[in-house]
């Protein structure tokens, strides 16, 4: 994003806030770079996500990410949460500057897991422009690569992520086993009472996954059942919003349901929506006045005294849905990479007070509202 006199929110999801190190790149660019603001790809309702193609990237669109979360089983039956994102950011940087150093595009990635016996999220980040072999993020096909953290979308369908932190190591195969699902009106998922405040969204729910944990230097055989979301976008929030609550569920009987907020600077609900498609692929979109998000428990992090509700309820017309952290302390700090703070983990969910599968939650905003 260009360096502007009016700094901009962004649209949900962690990914967005990434832009605050852009800015000081931004900073650091000649005057003539400056000249104009830059023009994104807009997001138009009524044109068609096209897969398997649009698995790939999208680099006239200001921000783009691959998003896996799931839940994994040690050999031992041990419960694990994990997470593996990568972002592509365009940075509005003049498009005819042949210099191979000119930061275009900005790969960014993050990776976490949430283990009960450590007590708090294990985690890594990195960021670096596109080029010289380092980053990249190609259209066409899921190939997504910063430095040794990888994602490739395989001719199958599968997938293969590769990530290396300080503390762990993953190894993922990641098998669909239905179709893609998508969010809104065919893949256009309003995230506002405007229509250009809205993305381009779909996601691959009950993903088998096979691969290995390392850890300390012990390798761990892994399966469990896993979450793909990519979203890709232009746009910006209502300027009232401060943050969001999202839900991907993948639920015992094959259903998969998708859920999120986006909050006003008051705390209330600004615009919601929900996506459910039943075991027998029936798929159901609520609108916002039918979809919401009701706080059961609260617990305040030690690390920034930041009180985020880790237990709510999610209504979604006539249905309501429990959710349970695996721990309570799931906060991920990633203020050396997309500059925010939030809490984003492992979850069981209850369908009417009975026990219906595992998913993922992420609440951005509570520690102080998102902005670039």
């Amino acid at each position: 994003m260009s360096k502007s006199a009016k700094i901009k929110k962004t649209m949900p999801r962690t990914f967005t806030s990434a832009l605050i190190a852009l800015c000081l790149l931004c900073s650091l660019m000649p005057p003539w770079s400056q000249a104009a603001e830059p023009v994104f790809a807009p997001v138009t309702h009524g044109k068609a996500i096209n897969l398997p193609t649009d698995t790939g990237a999208h680099p006239a669109y200001r921000s783009e990410w691959w998003y896996v979360t799931g839940w994994l089983d040690t050999a031992e039956g041990k419960p694990l949460g994990f997470q593996i994102t990568f972002f592509r950011t365009a940075t509005g940087h003049a498009p005819g500057n042949p210099s191979k150093f000119a930061p275009k595009q900005l790969i960014i990635a993050h990776a976490a897991l949430s283990d009960p016996a450590v007590g708090k999220l294990l985690h890594g980040q990195k960021i670096a422009r596109e080029g010289f072999g380092i980053a990249h993020a190609k259209v066409g096909n899921t190939d997504v690569k910063l430095d040794d953290w990888t994602m490739l979308r395989d001719p199958d369908g599968s997938y293969t992520a590769q990530v290396k932190t300080g503390e762990f190591s993953l190894a993922l195969k990641l098998t669909p086993n239905q179709k893609p699902l998508l969010h809104g009106q065919n893949g256009y998922s309003q995230k506002g009472p405007r229509p250009e405040q809205a993305s381009y969204y779909y996601s691959e729910p009950q993903l088998t996954v096979a691969g290995q944990l390392t850890r300390a230097g012990k390798i761990n055989a892994i399966k469990g059942h896993a979450w793909l979301d990519h979203e890709w976008s232009s746009s910006v929030l209502d300027a009232n919003a401060s943050g969001w609550d999202w839900l991907g569920a993948n639920l015992d009987d094959g259903a998969a349901l998708m859920a999120f907020q986006i909050r006003d600077k008051q705390g209330a609900k600004l615009w919601s929506h929900a996506t459910l498609r039943d075991r027998a692929g029936n798929v159901t979109q609520y609108a916002p006045e039918q979809v919401t998000f009701s706080p059961l428990r609260t617990w305040r992090s030690p690390h920034t005294n930041t009180d985020y509700p880790v237990a709510q309820q999610i209504c979604t017309a006539t249905t309501c849905w429990q959710i349970t952290p695996l721990q309570d302390d799931q906060e991920l700090d990633s203020r050396r990479s997309t500059g925010a703070v939030y809490w984003e983990g492992a979850v069981t969910v209850k369908r009417d007070s009975q026990p219906a599968g595992h998913g993922y939650l992420e609440m951005t905003g509570y520690v102080k509202p998102l902005k670039l």
